[in-house]
């Protein structure tokens, strides 16, 4: 049996995060993500069920992956060591699908040692309910897809004006009371 490439470990970024365990060449397929394969209808009733767990308990439980137009793959039970891996607005990985596997593979010479990470390509849609730890140079503050996050940051921008306008007229209000 191969050497693992990977491992779990404590993460600054969400609790636990994948590791390399030895130095990765970039283009290297580094682990499958695997689970068990559902159709469209079921994954979006997990997704939905999870999510609403995750808004009261603060954890971050949805681990479905896109398979195609069909079928997902849900990730949660079972031996998946790759849905430990977490969000990065910089990654230095990505997912892809392989004839109908969902491979992570390095874009990037990677170090042993380095957490594994990849963006998770979420739409802007929900952002507020995805917050972004990653502290990356790239991070806004959410997990956006990169080609939306100039329009979350204006959207964002557009929204602080408008909370310092609300907080510039109650301090008006208070200071003639």
């Amino acid at each position: 049996m191969p050497k693992s490439l990977c491992k779990v470990k404590t993460s600054e970024i969400h609790g636990r995060g994948l590791y390399a365990t030895v130095d990765i060449d970039e283009e290297t397929q580094i682990i499958q993500y695997v689970g068990e394969k559902i159709t469209k209808k079921e994954s979006k009733k997990r997704a939905l069920a999870w999510e609403e767990e995750a808004r009261k308990t603060g954890e971050g439980l949805v681990y479905i992956f896109e398979l195609d137009d069909k079928y997902d793959i849900d990730g949660r039970l079972g031996d998946n060591p790759a849905r430990y891996m977490n969000h990065s607005c910089d990654g230095n990985c990505e997912a892809i699908n392989f004839d109908g596997e969902i491979w992570i593979v390095a874009i990037q010479d990677i170090k042993k040692g380095d957490e594994l990470v990849y963006d998770y390509g979420y739409d802007m849609e929900h952002f507020l309910d995805h917050p972004c730890k990653c502290g990356s140079r790239k991070c806004i503050g959410y997990i956006v897809r990169e080609d939306q996050r100039s329009k979350v940051k204006k959207l964002l921008k557009g929204r602080k004006k408008k909370r310092g306008k609300k907080n510039k007229k109650w301090s008006a209000a208070q200071s003639t009371s």
